[in-house]
C-alpha cells in the first residue's frame, strides 16, 4: 500500500486501506486505518469522519478521531451493531482527503525560563541550545493529530526529530494551564492545569478550552498550527486581555489555491 496524490490535490490510497472495524463493548466500534502516526493516516481518518457526518446515519450519536483510527459511538437501540457496519462498509471505498483541510492557527509562545522550566535540560539533552531548541520548536507548521487527555488538550506532530526525548521520568503534579511540552515525536499544550510528564518549555496566553464559545475547543482534528515566540512582557499582556475577554484568538484566512 502507497500513498499518492488525486488529480484534484487529495491525498489517496494507490490501494484501498487496509481498515478493521472493530468492536468497542456495545455502544462503539473503531475503524482503525494502520498502526503508525501518519499525516496520510490522519487524513483518511479525517475523511471517514466527513463522511458519516454526512451520511447522517441514524443512530449514531459521535465520532471522535484519533491518530490513526475512527471511534463511532452508537444507540443500539437506533442501528444494531451489523447494521451499522454495513452502513459504513461502503463509505470507506475511494477514501481521499482533500489537502489543506482544517484550519490555520498562529499560537503566540512565551519560552522564557520563568514558564519554560524544562526548556534548558530539554537543550543539554539534544546537545542544542535554549535558543536553538525555540527557533527548531517554532519553525515547524504542526498538525493536530488528535484532542484527548482532557478536554481541549491538542497533541501535535511532527515534532522535529532532534527534539524527540521521552517523557520525564517523574511527571509533576502540576502543569499550568497554556503549558507548552514536548514529548516523543509529539508537542502539546495544556488546556487546564493538570498533572503531567511532558517537558514543558513555554507558555501560551491562548485558552484552548471556552466554555463560552459556541465550540469550547479551540483546535480541532486535521488544523494546522505554528508557535510564534513572545517576550515575557507580551505574553502578561495578552493574559491581562484575555482576563478581560479582549484577547481572542481566531484562525488565519485562507489564501486562495493554498493548500
Amino acid at each position: 500500500m502507497s500513498a499518492g496524490t488525486t488529480a484534484s490535490g487529495g491525498i489517496s490510497m494507490q490501494h484501498e486501506p487496509v481498515t478493521r472495524i472493530l468492536p468497542c463493548g456495545d455502544t462503539a466500534l473503531t475503524i482503525d486505518f494502520g498502526e503508525r502516526i501518519d499525516r496520510n493516516l490522519s487524513a483518511l481518518v479525517l475523511a471517514l469522519a466527513a463522511r458519516i457526518d454526512q451520511a447522517a446515519i441514524p443512530g449514531v450519536v459521535e465520532v471522535v478521531a484519533t491518530f490513526r483510527s475512527l471511534m463511532v459511538h452508537y444507540d443500539p437501540l437506533a442501528v444494531p451493531h451489523a447494521a451499522l457496519k454495513a452502513r459504513l462498509a461502503p463509505l470507506l471505498a475511494g477514501l481521499a482527503a482533500a489537502e489543506g483541510a482544517g484550519r490555520r492557527w498562529r499560537i503566540p509562545v512565551c519560552y522564557d525560563a520563568e514558564v519554560a522550566p524544562d526548556l534548558a535540560e530539554v537543550a543539554e539533552c539534544t546537545g542544542l541550545s535554549p535558543a536553538q531548541v525555540v527557533e527548531r520548536h517554532s519553525a515547524v507548521t504542526y498538525h493536530v493529530y488528535m484532542l484527548g487527555f482532557l478536554p481541549g488538550f491538542p497533541y501535535l506532530g511532527d515534532l522535529p526529530q532532534e527534539l524527540a526525548l521521552p517523557r520525564r521520568e517523574n511527571p509533576r503534579t502540576n502543569v499550568p494551564r497554556g503549558s507548552i511540552a514536548v514529548a516523543t515525536a509529539l508537542t502539546a499544550i495544556y488546556a487546564f492545569e493538570s498533572p503531567g510528564g511532558w517537558h514543558v518549555i513555554g507558555r501560551t496566553p491562548a485558552a484552548l478550552w471556552d466554555l463560552a464559545r459556541e465550540l469550547p475547543a479551540l483546535l480541532a482534528p486535521g488544523d494546522k498550527v505554528v508557535f510564534a515566540p513572545i517576550s515575557m512582557r507580551e505574553h502578561e499582556r495578552m493574559l491581562a486581555q484575555a482576563a478581560s475577554g479582549a484577547f481572542q484568538l481566531v484562525p488565519e484566512p485562507r489564501v486562495s489555491g493554498a493548500a
